[in-house]
């Protein structure tokens, strides 16, 4: 009804505005005419309307049909739902009955199953065998009853570790080298305790699952290269007992550059006058060795004395012919040239036993210094932190022990040395009081 007061308004203001150019005749046809087009419009709507309510019909009568089909199709299906799930509980409730004991046998598997991987994480094993562990994993966890071939593959599992155990074998496996590279290298295993190449001793990685050449390496590895260039069928392999902790701790253990490098300045200073020290002795010892051999081959001819070794040298105070009228004149020429030699043959003990004597009180400095170190490490941590306080007591101890073993075979060198100069000079003095008195007898010089 709006549309149509909506033209008929409209109609009567386009005749109010054109009332003046239209004849009543002209206007009453056009209203006619005007009103016969808005009759069929609405009745062409209304078709459109009337076609539209039939097929909305026809889809509601289809959806009510598919309604009723669904319907029909959920309660069958909530029918075979119950009794899917009696026929379920009837079967678990069997399940029970049948199994009896087998249940309790599967908690034990599982239970086996999960200590054993536990066990086995760190062994080196793993690297030969990768999946083991997480095959055990599994079957430690699952929630359901295991398989028969679950549990035979677990058995199996549990005879091959055993097996592998016993064997010693050349394998080859995934290597992390010392610079870090990851590459397969020929690995010697000796069952589950050690690993090796032919240049390093192995580690298991456990995060990597492969061997790690260590570092630093212990002694031991000339043994590997001879067993693996050797046809005899029993070698001599180092194994480490603890399945690598040990070798983990030999890793640790400071060398000697090591130590020497935790006596920080004071150590090396005392390492410089060791080495200074053994240098004098051993260069004084040979000295007086050789003395000594001269000596020896001067006594075999007395009577040509010559001028490279000590007693030669007395000797040739003497002279061919000696004025035996002024013995005291005599002797003190020879004890002046005994006297004159004695400054020669102990060169270098002073120097020798200030230096063992100064290495203790180096050490004794360093230990000093190092406690100082140590206090200032407890000041600034509070004590909690005994890393900070290890370099401190490293120099401390280490020092002190640098300053003894130089000292203490310094000593031992210098009284050598006196004794050997202290022997020649005592030889010397023999020669020329036995020289005195053939010459107070009138004898001729011989051997």
């Amino acid at each position: 009804m709006k549309p149509l007061l909506w033209i008929i308004s409209g109609l009567m203001l386009s005749c109010v505005v054109q009332a003046n150019t239209l004849t009543p005749d002209q206007l009453l046809e056009r209203i006619r005419s005007e009103k016969g087009a808005e009759e069929q419009l609405m009745q062409e709507r209304e078709q459109q309307f009337l076609q539209s309510r039939n097929q909305q019909a026809q889809l509601l009568a289809q959806a009510k049909q598919a309604l009723a089909k669904q319907e029909s199709r959920a309660a069958a299906l909530k029918s075979t739902f119950t009794a899917n799930e009696q026929e379920l509980a009837d079967q678990e409730k069997l399940l029970k009955q049948q199994s009896g004991e087998l249940g309790e046998l599967f908690t034990v598997v599982r239970q086996s199953a999960g200590d054993l991987a536990g066990q086995w994480r760190s062994s080196l094993l793993n690297v030969q065998y990768p999946e083991r562990i997480a095959e055990l994993e599994r079957l430690s966890k699952g929630r359901t009853l295991p398989k028969a071939a679950q549990i035979e593959s677990f058995w199996l599992t549990i005879l091959e570790d055993m097996t592998a155990t016993g064997r010693v074998e050349r394998v080859a496996l995934p290597v992390i080298g010392a610079d870090g590279e990851r590459t397969r290298q020929d690995v010697l295993r000796v069952g589950p305790f050690s690993a090796y190449t032919t240049d390093a001793f192995l580690t298991f990685s456990e995060g990597d699952n492969a061997f790690r050449a260590l570092p630093k390496q212990p002694a031991g590895l000339s043994q590997v290269k001879q067993w693996a260039s050797s046809s005899d069928a029993a070698v001599v392999l180092p194994i480490d007992p603890t399945r690598g902790s040990l070798i983990e701790q030999l890793q640790r253990k400071p060398s000697i550059l090591d130590r020497l490098r935790q006596g920080g300045l004071v150590g090396w200073v005392i390492v410089a006058l060791g080495v200074f020290g053994f240098l004098l002795a051993a260069w004084r010892l040979l000295g007086l060795m050789q003395v000594l051999r001269s000596v020896r081959v001067q006594m075999r001819n007395l009577s040509t004395p010559t001028q490279d070794n000590p007693l030669g040298r007395v000797l040739s105070v003497l002279g061919p012919n000696p004025k035996l009228t002024d013995l005291e004149t005599l002797e003190l020429k020879l004890d002046e040239a005994v006297m004159q030699e004695v400054p020669q043959l102990e060169k270098g003990q002073g120097l020798l036993k200030l230096l063992a004597a100064v290495a203790p009180l180096l050490g004794l400095l360093g230990t000093v210094t190092g406690m100082i170190i140590t206090f200032q490490a407890i000041t600034q941590s509070g004590g909690g932190d005994s890393r900070l306080m290890a370099d401190g007591i490293s120099q401390a101890l280490v020092t002190t022990v640098e300053g003894l073993v130089v000292a203490i075979p310094l000593l031992f060198l210098h009284s050598i040395l006196s004794a050997r100069s202290k022997g020649v000079v005592q030889l010397l003095e023999q020669q020329c009081v036995g020289l005195l008195a053939l010459h107070m007898s009138g004898s001729k010089r011989s051997e």
